[in-house]
């Protein structure tokens, strides 16, 4: 022959002379001769020849293994399938194809070693978990029934250990096979892909979350939309914080969006996905969470006299400083003032203060976030959609009335989302707190210096511009430039220009109520969950056939007649099947599942309740460990800037989404998913 072994090579000689005579030896264990292998018997398929000599190695007391397989180019032309526990004398079976059908051609049924046919159940090969019990295991794990009780309830079911053709091992390894379980996963669905071509301009992304059952780190990536809501753009599952975690999530999201990066990037206080970042986005603006840092204030600094006084003066510094000067100035004196020259952690925020210090960054554009709290309230973004439904909605039907007479707020009112045009309105109202004073103007650039009246007796002012030749105004504060909202000191000298309409720059499309977005005509992945084809049929046939046995179950008649019924059905199918052997008979979405690993969950994680607070870093709970040390009453945070609200989640809404969607798994990645 000119065909190659795949498996091993097979010893022809010896073959030769333990088939020569196709001589059937007498069995070890009484099998009825109907399950007997025997020279001549033809299969349809080679696995029709492999099942029935399992078969009967079930009856006999022993399992089998394929020893080896010849080809010819890609086709399979002989198979020799011989026990496990192959010795001196080999049970085995040698098929052959001969004209599109397998023969058995050689056959030696003795064993070098006694068989148990009472106890073959218990190998390995003899084992299975049919589809129904599969689907209890699954359905029990995610109830939160542990494996050992399941097993014991199909003990219960079957009448005893030796009903079943399974053990709780197997009932183990089902749940845990942990070289298939998630290590990393990216999710994003159609509607997001598109959602990000508008409101991808800037990325809040928070892993400070866990999963409450399998202790995963769930990171999400949360935009801004027209109205200035949360909008979920996609999420991730990590199982570890790792540099290069971060790097494959940031490369499978370039690899979603066609290459295209976000302009801003705002991130907690971790150094993992600095790196991570820098490496894979290197032209994304990244900003770190100020909310984060100021929160740590009363833990780092609580050691020192007036710890109170530190806290209020520095975040003073942080927000009031309105040029890098004054801040840097600023920062000195508080240094020396407080006596924190060589405090470490001021130190290193002092080195990083142009990725979280305001002043430093409001000249980009962050769409009015400074905070990843937008990203932890988004846990009920099921509902966030709908808000922009409903939003969207009330910008087509009403119209918020303006609030003053300046034709600059009607040219706002026709554009802006009713939102948006809220902060407009807020602007004007706040432009009445504010004295315009001219410092200086020649060839149409003036110069100005606007005082706002904060308190009774506290003033801030600001140097205002205006072009009146490129019609450009730009303030100091950068509200516009940071939040794409025109600031109460540029409406103020606006006034003073006696300016009738503003510059379309100022009118921003990100804001206009007026744009089709594709977006909103796109079903959420949510909406439609996915399931696996096979367990959704099986589901439905269980539900229906429940009602029909109940019903039948009610007198020997009607469960005879079940039975008759079954039979005739189990029949019909299997003559169906035998037709469409050699043709594809699967549907479209099982053909696309093909592709796609088995993937099991992770061990569960048992918990009471609702985790109080958010899943911090090593540095967050090294810092609240030192706090409990210590026994410091820590001071109430203080709301320092304007951010979204903490939402708290509907965990059993949000859990029950995200293990309906399908990740494929990468080629370059092992145990590792993305899209």
């Amino acid at each position: 022959m000119d065909d190659s072994t795949s498996d091993c090579q097979l010893n022809s000689g010896e073959v030769d002379d333990e088939f020569e005579s196709n001589e059937v030896l007498e069995p070890l264990s009484i099998v009825d001769d109907q399950f007997i292998p025997k020279v001549g018997m033809t299969f349809t398929t080679l696995e029709d020849a492999g099942k029935f000599y399992r078969n009967y190695a079930k009856v006999a007391g022993f399992s089998t293994r394929v020893r080896s397989t010849n080809r010819k180019g890609n086709e399979i032309k002989n198979q020799l399938i011989t026990c496990s526990r192959e010795g001196k004398w080999k049970s085995k079976i040698y098929t052959l194809k001969d004209v599109g059908a397998w023969i058995i051609s050689r056959v030696v049924l003795d064993h070098s070693y006694p068989c148990c046919p009472s106890k073959a159940e218990m190998l390995k090969q003899h084992r299975e978990l049919s589809m129904s019990i599969r689907r209890t295991i699954e359905n029990n794990e995610e109830a939160g029934i542990r494996p050992s009780k399941t097993y014991q309830s199909f003990v219960a079911a079957a009448g005893g250990h030796r009903e079943l053709n399974f053990i709780e091992k197997d009932v183990m390894n089902y749940i845990t096979r942990k070289d298939q379980s998630i290590k990393l996963a990216f999710w994003v669905d159609a509607r997001s892909r598109v959602a990000f071509e508008y409101f991808g301009d800037v990325i809040s992304f928070d892993t400070t979350y866990n999963t409450n059952r399998y202790n995963l780190i769930c990171g999400s990536f949360v935009g801004v939309n027209h109205h200035g809501q949360s909008t979920l753009l996609r999420c991730s599952l990590m199982k570890n914080e790792e540099i290069e975690s971060f790097k494959w999530l940031f490369q499978c999201w370039l690899r979603c969006m066609g290459g295209n990066v976000p302009k801003g990037f705002l991130t907690d206080q971790c150094a993992s996905m600095k790196r991570a970042l820098e490496a894979c986005m290197p032209t994304t603006i990244h900003r770190w969470c100020i909310w984060h840092i100021m929160k740590k204030i009363p833990s780092k600094l609580n050691g020192y006299k007036g710890h109170a006084d530190i806290e209020r003066e520095m975040s003073q510094i942080v927000f009031n400083s309105h040029s890098k000067d004054s801040f840097d100035r600023n920062w000195n004196d508080f240094l020396l003032n407080f006596g924190l020259v060589d405090n470490k952690w001021i130190s290193d925020l002092y080195e990083d203060r142009h990725i979280w210090v305001p002043i430093y960054l409001d000249h980009h554009f962050w769409a009015g976030m400074r905070s990843t709290q937008r990203s932890e309230s988004m846990h009920s973004f099921f509902n966030k959609e709908q808000a922009e439904r409903e939003s969207d909605a009330a910008d087509f039907h009403t119209v918020i009335p303006c609030a003053t007479k300046s034709s600059i707020e009607a040219q706002f009112q026709d554009v802006y989302t009713h939102q948006k045009f809220r902060e407009v309105q807020a602007q004007f109202r706040g432009k009445a707190n504010c004295i315009t004073r001219l410092m200086n103007s020649a060839l149409g650039y003036s110069l100005y210096e606007v005082g706002e009246q904060v308190s009774s007796s506290i003033f801030n002012k600001f140097v205002v511009t205006y072009d009146s030749v490129a019609a450009e105004v730009k303030c100091q504060c950068l509200l516009f430039e940071s939040r794409g909202i025109l600031c109460r000191h540029a409406l103020s000298v606006l006034s003073f220009e006696q300016v009738s309409q503003v510059s379309p720059r100022y009118i921003l499309e990100r804001w206009s109520k007026k744009v089709k977005r594709r977006h909103t005509h796109i079903k959420s992945s949510h909406d439609e969950p996915l399931m696996e084809p096979r367990s959704k049929r099986f589901d439905q046939l269980v539900f229906r056939s429940q009602n029909i046995c109940e019903f039948a179950s009610e007198s020997e008649e009607l469960t005879a007649f079940l039975h008759r019924a079954y039979d005739n059905v189990m029949a019909e199918m299997e003559s169906l099947k035998a037709k469409r052997k050699g043709t594809s008979s699967l549907s479209h979405e099982d053909a696309n599942l093909e592709s796609i690993n088995e993937l099991q969950s992770l061990p569960r994680i048992r918990t009471r309740g609702r985790p109080k607070n958010r899943l911090g870093s090593k540095l967050d709970k090294q810092i609240a460990n030192a706090t409990k040390k210590k026994k410091t009453k820590v001071l109430s945070e203080i709301n320092l800037f304007d951010a979204a609200s903490v939402v708290h989640s509907n965990n059993r809404q949000y859990q029950g989404h995200v293990m309906n969607y399908q990740f494929m798994v990468p080629a370059a990645v092992d145990n590792s998913l993305g899209v």
